[in-house]
C-alpha cells in the first residue's frame, strides 16, 4: 500500500511539475494553461487564461494557427494567428454604444488590412486531374508548385516553364516557385510529363491567381 501511495504521489508531482513548466509567453493570458506542450512551451491545442483568454492553437508559447481571443473588456477575435499576432483571416467584434462593430477580413501583424480577399482562382487548366491550394502559417510571402502523379511526386517533368507577375525565383527539392511575392499574384505553368500509364507524353498547362498574402503551396495532380 505504501509503495502504491508513493508511486501515486510521485506521478502526481511529475504531472504538476510538467504543467508548471508549460509556459505561455503572452503576459495577458499567462495565468493558467491547459493543453498540449512541447519543450516547456504551449504548443498545439490549448486554453490560456489570464487577464484575457485565448482558446485555440499555440506555437512555441504563443497563439499560432486558428483560435479565439477574448479581451477582459469583452472584445473578441476569432481567426488566424502568427507569433502572438492577429495575422491572416479573422473576425474582430467590439461593442460600442450598445452595438456590435465588426471587422471581418485580412489582418497582418495585428493591423486590419481590409475585407476578405477572394479565394485562389484558376484561370486555365489543361491535363490536370485535380489541384489544391494550401496555405501555411509563416511570415513568408511565397508560392511553391508541387507536382504529383499516382500518389507520389512526379519525377518525369520536362520542358518546365513558370512565370509570375511578381517575386523572385525559388526552388528546393522538387518544388519550384517564387519568394517575396506581392499579392495578388498571377502565375502561369506549363510542362510535359508522361501519362499515368507511362505510355505517352502529355502537355500540361495551369494558370491561376492568388489574392491573399501568405506562404502558399499549389499541388498539381496529373
Amino acid at each position: 500500500m505504501r509503495l502504491i501511495l508513493t508511486l501515486v504521489l510521485t506521478y502526481s508531482s511529475l504531472f504538476l511539475y510538467s504543467q508548471e513548466k508549460c509556459k505561455v509567453l503572452m503576459p495577458q493570458i499567462a495565468g493558467n494553461y491547459e493543453g498540449k506542450c512541447k519543450n516547456g512551451l504551449a504548443n498545439g491545442k490549448g486554453t490560456a487564461t489570464g487577464i484575457d483568454r485565448y482558446e485555440g492553437s499555440f506555437s512555441k508559447g504563443l497563439p499560432g494557427g486558428v483560435g479565439k481571443y477574448t479581451w477582459s473588456t469583452g472584445e473578441t477575435y476569432t481567426g488566424e494567428w502568427l507569433e502572438g499576432h492577429r495575422h491572416g483571416i479573422g473576425i474582430y467584434i467590439m461593442n460600442a454604444n450598445g452595438k456590435d462593430s465588426i471587422q471581418d477580413g485580412l489582418w497582418q501583424n495585428d493591423e486590419y488590412k481590409g475585407p476578405r480577399p477572394e479565394k485562389p482562382k484558376v484561370t486555365y487548366s489543361y491535363s490536370v486531374d485535380r489541384y489544391a491550394f494550401k496555405k501555411e502559417q509563416t511570415p513568408a510571402n511565397r508560392v511553391m508548385i508541387d507536382i504529383y502523379q499516382n500518389g507520389s511526386r512526379n519525377k518525369q517533368i520536362y520542358n518546365f516553364l513558370i512565370s509570375s507577375s511578381s517575386g523572385q525565383d525559388l526552388s528546393y527539392g522538387f518544388l519550384n516557385g517564387y519568394d517575396n511575392v506581392v499579392f495578388p499574384v498571377t502565375i502561369k505553368i506549363s510542362y510535359t510529363t508522361m501519362n499515368k500509364l507511362n505510355s505517352a507524353p502529355v502537355n500540361v498547362k495551369f494558370d491561376f491567381v492568388i489574392y491573399e498574402p501568405g506562404d502558399w503551396t499549389v499541388e498539381l495532380h496529373n
